[in-house]
């Protein structure tokens, strides 16, 4: 899949991680962990890990990063989160935050 985001703007990818953890912040997510994984990791650059305790918060959350990350100009595809019982993955590119009920994240 073709990689844009950080070689055209290289605070970009930055901005979008601040923009993430603030958001998580303000939804009261639990350790709250960002992870360079620049050159270990095919498929990202950053991830962003949080822990929610509750379906309903995590979703919250989940609908919270859209709209952090959208007034930072990314726009998520339709197929970008995805979701199970205890964890939500989205999946931004050069940044993937994966939210975790606190049974899941052990």
């Amino acid at each position: 899949r073709p990689r844009k985001s950080a070689k055209a703007d290289p605070g970009r990818l930055e901005r979008l991680v601040a923009a993430a953890v603030k958001s998580l912040e303000d939804d009261k997510a639990e350790d709250v962990t960002v992870l360079d994984v620049t050159g270990r990791a095919s498929f990202t650059d950053r991830m962003v890990i949080a822990t929610g305790l509750a379906d309903r918060q995590i979703q919250a959350m989940a609908a919270h990063l859209d709209e952090a990350l959208g007034k930072e100009g990314l726009k998520l595809r339709k197929d970008a989160v995805q979701a199970s019982d205890d964890w939500v993955l989205i999946d931004a590119g050069d940044l993937v935050i994966h939210l975790f009920k606190p049974e899941a994240r052990l």
